[in-house]
This record gives C-alpha cells, structure tokens and sequence, in this order.
C-alpha cells in the first residue's frame, strides 16, 4: 500500500482480460505492461525472487500462484513472502485477469495535510503504544497468544468445529511457537509487528498467524507447530488462503471417514495434508472439487455432509468455534462477507461474561463493532490490532484522519460509514441471490445447533436455533433492516444509498 502511494496513485482498476499474462509495472511516470511468461507456473516465492532481482528489493509486489491462475475460489494475492489478501477469492480474480504480477516502483513523497503534525503524532502515539501492559507479551507471540486462549475456552477449532479443545495443543500454542521463533515481520512503520517466523520441519522459513496454524493444526486433528508450518507454507507458495484451504482438506477427511467419498483419508493425516493443499492448487482429482470451497462440494457430495459443511454465504469459517458463543455466531452470521472475524471479536467480552445469553447487549456490541472494524478501518486501511490488542486509544484515529486528510470528523460520522457500508454490502449480497435470498443466509451451519461438543468444559453444549433466531431478529431491528435482513426503503434513503432502491425493489 505504500508503495502504490509512493507512485502517486490512490487505486488500480483493472477491466477486461489480457491475451496473455501479464506482470504490471507501476511507477512515477509510466505503466508497464510486461510479458510475464517466465513468471507464469511459478510460486509466490519464486515470482517474488524473479521481481526483486529485476526491479530491486525497494519495490512493492502484489502477485498470485498456480491456485489464482487456476481459479481456485479462495485464491489469494500475496506480498512479501507471506502476507496475503485472502477468504474472498481475490487471487482468482487476479488470475481470471491473467495478471501474474503487479509492482509498484515510486519515488514520491506521501502526501498530507499537515505533515508536522502527523510527525507529531507518530512520535507521541508510538511512545504511548510501547507503555501499554500488553505490549511486550504481544511482541513475543502476537495473535498466536489465541491458541492457548482458545483451547482453554473450548473455541479452538477441532476435527472439522467438531471440537473446541485439542488435545496436542502444547505442540503448536504460542509458548511453542516462541521456541522456535527467527525473526519478525510486519507493515512499513509499525512497532507491534505481527508475523511471527518459525523455521519449518523442512528447515525454511515460515511467517505464522493464529488463524494459519487453527485451520491447519487441530482443524485438521495435526498436531506440531513445524508440521503445520510447512502447510503454512504450502498454502503460501500455491497462492491459497489458509483459513479455506483448512476447512477444505477438513470437510474432505470428516467426508472420508464417513465413508461419503471413496478416498484414503482421516483426521490428523500431515501427509495427506501436503497432498491435498496440492491437488486444491492444481485442481487434480478431488483437489478440483475443493478448490471450489465446502459450500459447493457438500452440494456435490451430499449425505447429509452439508450440515458440517463450515461455511456461512459460501465462505468457510475463521479459528472460532461457537457451539457455546452466541454472540460470536452472530458476528460471523452477519459479517458483510459471509464468516470472518474481522469484523467483529465478540470472543473476548462472551469468554469473561455470559456464554449463554442472546440478549440485546450482545447485538448492539457486534453491530458497534461492524461499524469500527468493518466500516471504519477498512476505509482507513489502517491496522486495527493497536486499538484491539493492547487498548491505543480510538481518539488518536480521529486526530491522524484530520492530519492527514484535513477532514475533521467524530467517531459517531465513522459510524455512519460503516452502517452506510454494511446496508451497501448488503444490497450487492441481495441482488447477486435474488430470489434465493433469505435470513437463512445468516445462519451458521447446523453443526453448531445439532451436534454437541464432546469435551472440555463445555461438554454437550450447542446454540440453541430458536433463541439464535430471536437475537437474529434484534439485529435486523437495530439496523433497520426487514425481518428477512434486507434494508428498508427509508434506511437506504436515511444513508444517501437511493440508487440501490430501484434495484432492490425487484427482490
């Protein structure tokens, strides 16, 4: 991203399709529209080698691997070794482009409305961040800390969200990660780095994240924090979102041990893992029916395997389980992109509060917190981890907007965008289903109603449908919504989105 401003540009729109594929060069004067022959076939690490070499290390990368060229439905774009943009299929998008790679080589100065004062700011805001109480055990394992969280909760996604405990978590938990830890790695500027590098089973480096090594370990019944790392890996390298991907190989080892598809597979199978992330990749075998999610592939297979099949709207489910979480079920049921935490991690307030309730309270903190972190952030293209993590204050956010932008605004107008973002979504959610829209849409899978956890502390505990249903009900009311999760006619006018009316008005 800084790179791309570095340029001079905000954004890069791409229409059309090229004739064959390309590597974009983006810099102060020019666009490059490169033959990228010796970059097609290769993986993200190679392609990344390639550029550099030719363009120095300065420059910034965003390309795909033979999963986007491939169209593999959760196929990444990716930077940097191991920083993607993943869970909604972006790297096949790029790939249905036939654009190989994009680069940024830019020179310019970033521009602001008052740079003294951002300077100012920096300095104060960076000092105030490195004095928080949880500021130094964060450096040491950043979001790993969840693992030993969740396991500890029974949340930790095990077995295909069968289970919320694992009983190898020592193996792969943050304390384990810090054993074999190498390096850091992060965003320009930032001084809580994120991306934790452990070296591989295969003796490579590997930056892992909480949400990596839940859907590859325990999801998977694997065990060992340099297995799973090298699945990490894998899923790097192909150009595949590692949440999918794990819930994908998942589906496909609870469906083969049900006997439902004729293939050698079971829970905790590393190799069979390695195996699969492939055929995902390059579409072979059962790897092409993967590639196109959970969603598709119960609908393929049947046998009653699209009740655990983890998805919500198509998209597979992030590292928490909710069999015992209400709230956090309502969060990825209405999340603006089907099931994602970005949006909202109700997990910290339920696990400390009442894991049984439905009440309000609970849907007025998932919408507030929709309107900050799905609306506000997103549009600030800013990192939200310092606010959630260790608690910088959101004010500063208001006072970096105006030094930058000039633009004065409160929270309570941030708050606006992000209902005006989340009833837009909503709209594009409902005109693409059209006549198969329904509440349904934001339900979770029956797993969580129907099959009880086994273990922990929460043995034999499900939501319960009926009362899901009435907090579902609530947040529809609070956002102004109908009963069937669409926006009313007056909410779209109250929020400038008149154009959407006439569209919505055929469903």
């Amino acid at each position: 991203g800084v790179e791309l401003r570095r340029t001079g540009h905000d954004m890069v729109v791409f229409e059309g399709i090229a004739e064959k594929p390309l590597h974009v060069n983006i810099s102060d004067e020019d666009v490059e529209f490169k033959d990228a022959g010796e970059l097609w076939g290769k993986d993200t690490f190679e392609r990344e080698d390639i550029l550099y070499e030719k363009l120095g290390s300065q420059i910034g990368t965003l390309l795909i691997g033979k999963a986007g060229e491939n169209l593999v439905r959760f196929a990444t774009v990716l930077s940097m070794k191991g920083r993607a943009g993943g869970r909604t299929g972006m790297g096949a998008v790029m790939g249905s482009k036939k654009i190989a790679a994009i680069t940024f080589d830019g020179n310019k100065k970033l521009p602001s409305q008052d740079e003294e004062k951002i300077k100012k700011l920096g300095k104060e805001g960076y000092k105030e961040i490195t004095q928080k109480d949880g500021y130094d055990f964060w450096r040491r394992q950043g979001t790993m800390v969840a693992v030993r969280l969740c396991d500890s909760n029974s949340i930790l996604p095990t077995k295909n969200f069968g289970e919320g405990v694992f009983e190898d978590v020592d193996s792969l938990d943050g304390f384990s990660m810090e054993r074999f830890k190498v390096d850091r790695r992060g965003c320009a500027k930032c001084n809580m780095l994120c991306g934790n590098v452990v070296e591989d089973e295969e003796g490579e480096e590997v930056e892992v994240d909480y949400e990596n090594i839940a859907l590859l370990g325990p999801n998977l019944g694997i065990g060992g924090i340099k297995k799973v790392s090298v699945l990490n890996k894998l899923c790097d390298q192909y150009g595949l979102d590692t949440i999918s991907a794990g819930s994908a190989i998942a589906f496909a080892m609870e469906a083969s041990e049900k006997g439902i598809i004729d293939e050698d597979l079971e829970f905790g199978d590393y190799e069979g893992a390695k195996e699969l992330l492939k055929k995902i990749a390059f579409r072979e075998d059962i790897g092409d029916i993967l590639a196109e999610g959970v969603k598709r592939a119960s609908e393929k297979w049947g046998g009653g395997s699209e009740k655990w099949a983890m998805h919500i709207k198509g998209l597979e489910i992030t590292g928490y389980d909710c069999h015992t979480l209400p709230g956090m079920a309502l969060a990825f049921g209405t999340a603006a992109i089907g099931a994602h935490h970005k949006e909202s991690w109700m997990i910290s307030r339920e696990i400390e509060s009442d894991r049984n309730s439905y009440d309000i309270e609970k849907v007025k903190q998932v919408i507030d917190d929709q309107r900050k972190r799905g609306g506000a952030f997103e549009c600030f293209t800013t990192c939200r981890l310092p606010w959630i993590e260790v608690d910088f204050d959101l004010n500063w956010y208001e006072k970096f907007f105006k030094a930058t932008t000039g633009v004065e605004m409160t929270w309570d107008e941030f708050h606006e965008v992000g209902d005006r973002i989340y009833s837009l979504i909503r709209a594009f959610f409902v005109r693409e289903f059209g006549e198969e829209w329904s509440r349904e849409m934001d339900v979770p899978p029956d797993r969580w109603f129907e099959d009880p956890i086994t273990k922990g502390d929460f043995e034999g505990r499900t939501l319960d449908r009926e009362e899901y249903n009435e907090m579902l009900s609530k947040y529809y009311r609070e956002r102004c919504w109908n009963e069937e999760g669409v926006p009313t006619e007056e909410t779209l006018k109250d929020l400038g989105l008149d154009f959407t009316i006439q569209e919505l008005s055929k469903y």
